[in-house]
């Protein structure tokens, strides 16, 4: 009898956040109350000024025909004046940007655009599922580059075979980075670029957390390096840095015979993002643009607050510099998946295990900041309170 479904799915994506969804329900009946650390999701809504916008946009009949695939001039402007106003650097609206439903969107098509089956593709290890699940999709092969805390979770060039090097058609970097909250400086992307262009390879790179960041720490973008415009591309999201995940809106910039492909792959697919949404994430870049948005500030006093937790239970980590997540090595004796459960199940904390990312994601988990300050207190007591006193649990739950 033929099989209803892909063999590609079998390969994509972790079971982990499955299983977890089955920890959740044994948590809640065993009477927990759950704390979400898991999914980066923002609690807090866009601006009022944004939501305004927005009701009145979609009241406008006009806007209610098919969008174009690679959005809206008007919106392709302002996301371009929005670089230029916060990295000054300058992109060409009609040629070198395309909007996406999400960066999502663009990640997971990207591959099908400028790789053939058989390329390969520099990832990071630990890194966000897509990245590996976009290339299932195209045939492509992946090639792991590890993060190694010893290396501040920065990928080692050198360290790739020229095998490797030779048929690598493009590398994804994401700094500030998911999961493993790590940032890179100037040098790093110098090097980045050098290599990429050295072996033709074409540089991505996932900004999507660019705006999280804390302590007077300001993240680059990569076309900040003036030799970058013909060998890389850059997506920007307005997810997590204007509370528009449900949006889906975001915007890749760089190289134009790549935006031109991504345009070609996203016009046989959908029909672009709604106008009225477009409209305003508009709003919201040239609100930044006047008065700069305080996501950094309301995420940094949540990392405060989760790290300095962390802290006095036992863990041993450093204050993260950007993003809305904290990269924790777990106590020795437990691996990421057995803790993450046993914590979930006693506590109604979700965090995710670190090999949900990667192989060298084992002996850590993500822990998310979309709670306020308080229920991070309340956390990391549980978590604490378990770990003092229920460590010989850790085979016991069935």
């Amino acid at each position: 009898m033929k099989k209803w479904r892909s063999s590609r799915l079998d390969k994509m994506g972790s079971a982990i956040f499955a299983e977890m969804e089955t920890w959740k329900e044994q948590a809640k009946m065993r009477g927990h109350d759950i704390i979400d650390l898991g999914i980066g999701s923002p609690d807090q809504p866009p601006s009022e000024a944004v939501m305004l916008t927005l009701a009145e946009a979609v009241q406008e009949e006009r806007h209610y025909g098919y969008p174009s695939s690679q959005g809206s001039l008007k919106f392709r402007e302002v996301a371009c004046q929005w670089l230029q106003h916060r990295f000054g650097i300058h992109m060409d609206a009609q040629r070198e940007i395309v909007t996406l439903m999400g960066s999502q969107d663009g990640l997971a098509h990207l591959a099908l655009s400028i790789t053939d089956p058989g390329d390969v593709a520099l990832v990071p290890d630990p890194g966000y599922p897509i990245y590996e699940g976009s290339l299932v999709l195209a045939g492509v092969e992946a090639y792991r580059m590890p993060l190694k805390e010893v290396n501040q979770f920065l990928p080692d060039f050198d360290a790739i075979p020229d095998a490797i090097r030779s048929r690598a058609k493009m590398m994804i970097l994401n700094f500030p980075s998911n999961p493993v909250a790590a940032t890179a400086d100037r040098a790093f992307y110098e090097k980045a670029l050098q290599f990429a262009r050295e072996h033709e390879i074409l540089l991505v790179h996932d900004a999507a957390y660019s705006e999280m960041a804390f302590d007077g720490f300001r993240p680059m973008s990569i076309f900040e390096l003036d030799d970058a415009y013909d060998h890389a591309v850059e997506f920007h999201s307005m997810s997590k840095s204007f509370n528009m995940a449900g949006c889906r809106i975001a915007f890749m910039v760089g190289c134009e015979p790549v935006i031109e492909a991504l345009k070609v792959v996203k016009s046989n697919i959908d029909y672009g993002v709604f106008e009225p949404i477009q409209i305003a994430a508009a709003a919201a870049l040239e609100a930044d643009m006047k008065q700069p948005f305080s996501v950094g500030r309301l995420y940094e006093g949540r990392r405060n607050a989760l790290v300095d937790g962390l802290r006095r239970i036992g863990f041993s980590l450093e204050m993260p510099k950007a993003t809305m997540f904290v990269w924790a090595r777990i106590p020795k004796g437990w691996t990421s998946r057995q803790i993450s459960r046993e914590i979930l199940l006693h506590t109604g904390v979700v965090v995710i295990p670190g090999d949900a990312f990667g192989e060298q994601g084992e002996g850590y988990v993500r822990i998310a900041l979309v709670q306020p300050e308080e229920v991070l207190h309340e956390a990391t007591a549980r978590i604490g309170t378990f770990l003092q006193g229920g460590t010989n649990s850790l085979f016991g739950l069935q």
